[in-house]
Formats: structure tokens, C-alpha cells, sequence
């Protein structure tokens, strides 16, 4: 448990560092995955969303300019602070709040309090498979019934799985980022209990990286 503290602090560092040194480094086009979780939200009739490792949140403000009410958490407030100020200047700020929260941490909400969560990349960082784990207990907890969860995560087919400095447990840390690459059996594993809707292999950036993008709704 001290190397998982350890190496969570020292990754939350570096991700400050991160956002201070590249103040909106992704940009302001929300991702690929945003764009699709949003049509299927919508479908499934959802009003409210949780986004999970929103950063300095491209995806979380485009929920909100397409009319959502967004939660937006990262356990960088620095990143939230840079949320924040473009949701004044996007004129979005009641529709978009944000929460400084580790994941590795229960979700600060009631229970079945929201209708959809959406994490790009959040469950893939440097977080053990137990870590894993009860972080989706902690989304089915929060989720209505019917409730849909999307999130990706880059998998053991990516260039850099296996590159890097080893911590155990599939993650390896390459550039200074810690990654946790998903195995089949861990997506289907996290789908235990849930009705898995779709497992989509995508590519994204310039090594690619490879990933999946999973959508598992709730039992009503």
C-alpha cells in the first residue's frame, strides 16, 4: 500500500506540472469518445453527468454546451482551475461544477444520484486492479438504474505495454506517465453484474496509442 500512496503522489505531482506547464494541453475539441458517449446519453434519456479525470475539461464542457449538468472531477485542482475559468468564458458555468477528488477515494455522492459517468483514460492510469475494482463499485453505486457508463482505457495490445519502468500488476511508466493496460478479462471482469454494451477498439495520437472504449448500462 506505501509503493501504490507513493506512486499516486508522485504521479498527482506530476500531472500539476503537467497542466502549469501546458495550460490547456489537449485543447478545446472534446475527444472521440465524448462525442459518442454524448449521442448515447442522450439516447438513453440521461440529464446528468459525472466525468471522471476531467482535467482542464474539453470533454466535461462539451457535455455542457450540449445541455448536460456536469459533474467534472480530477485530483488536479490546477487542471479544475483552468475547467473553471473556460466555463465563464464558454458561459457554461451552470451547467458545469467541479470536484478536486482521487479516485482511489469513494465518490463524493449519494447514491443512485446521477444518470450517466464518463472517464477517458482515468481508469487506465496508475491504479492497481483492486484500486480498479472499487472504483467501478463506486460508479454502479452512484448510477441510476439503467445508468450507462463509458470509459477507455489503453490496452495490452499498445506499443508502449510492457515499455518503460515495470511497477507489477500491467502497469508500466513510460515518459514519467504510469499506465495500467487493460487485458479481455478485465473489461469483461468490471462488466460483471452489468449489461456490457460494447468493447471498441480506437486508435488515438501520434505512437497511436491503442484503446478500448467500453459502454456497460445498469440493470434496471
Amino acid at each position: 500500500m506505501a509503493d501504490e500512496n507513493e506512486r499516486a503522489e508522485v504521479q498527482r505531482a506530476h500531472w500539476q506540472d503537467t497542466y502549469t506547464a501546458h495550460p490547456g494541453m489537449y485543447g478545446e475539441q472534446p475527444s472521440a469518445p465524448a462525442v459518442h458517449a454524448c449521442a448515447v446519453f442522450r439516447a438513453a434519456g440521461a440529464k446528468d453527468v459525472v466525468e471522471l479525470g476531467a482535467g482542464h475539461g474539453r470533454d466535461a464542457l462539451y457535455f455542457a454546451r450540449e445541455g448536460f449538468t456536469v459533474r467534472a472531477t480530477d485530483f488536479s485542482a490546477i487542471g479544475l482551475d483552468q475547467l473553471r475559468a473556460s466555463a465563464k468564458a464558454q458561459d457554461v458555468t451552470g451547467r458545469a461544477t467541479t470536484i478536486v477528488h482521487d479516485v482511489r477515494d469513494p465518490l463524493p455522492l449519494p447514491d443512485a444520484s446521477v444518470d450517466a459517468v464518463f472517464a477517458h483514460m482515468l481508469l487506465c492510469m496508475a491504479l492497481s486492479t483492486a484500486e480498479i475494482r472499487v472504483l467501478v463499485g463506486e460508479v454502479r453505486r452512484v448510477l441510476r438504474p439503467g445508468g450507462v457508463f463509458i470509459y477507455t482505457v489503453r490496452h495490452t495490445g499498445d506499443a508502449h505495454y510492457g515499455a518503460g519502468t515495470a511497477h507489477g500488476d500491467d502497469i508500466y511508466e513510460h515518459g514519467g506517465f504510469a499506465v495500467h493496460y487493460f487485458s479481455r478479462d478485465l473489461v469483461d471482469a468490471l462488466a460483471e453484474g452489468w449489461t456490457l454494451e460494447e468493447v471498441f477498439p480506437f486508435e488515438e495520437g501520434d505512437l497511436p496509442r491503442r484503446l478500448w472504449r467500453i459502454t456497460q448500462t445498469l440493470p434496471r
